[in-house]
């Protein structure tokens, strides 16, 4: 069984021509990537929205779903950057306790 995966390149860029055309620069170098993974998707919401209150954030932060890919390059920039779990956590606005689970799974 196949997973049906949404173009989320196609929604953003869509989304940016019908209601924000004055962003179209700043998305210029994000929708010139040819894979598209979920931590552009991270980056485009951030752009788009700029600061979220706390109870968006609170409630955006149920419904993220990270692909093995995503996990790995997260664990990855840890690495790179030398950071710490907690570190890791806040910068990608995850938990510690997901990160450390990652990290069992993972590495």
């Amino acid at each position: 069984m196949t997973k049906c995966i949404p173009d989320y390149k196609k929604i953003y860029t869509d989304l940016i021509n019908e209601k924000y055309p004055e962003k179209k620069e700043a998305f210029k170098i994000i929708f010139s990537k040819k894979d598209f993974s979920l931590l552009d998707v991270m980056t485009c919401s951030k752009m788009l929205l700029g600061k979220e209150d706390e109870d968006t954030f609170i409630f955006n932060q149920k419904l993220h779903s990270f692909d093995q890919e995503s996990i790995l390059k997260i664990l990855d920039y840890q690495k790179r950057h030398k950071c710490n779990n907690t570190e890791l956590a806040r910068h990608f606005k995850i938990s510690r306790n997901t990160v450390a689970s990652w990290k069992k799974r993972f590495v």
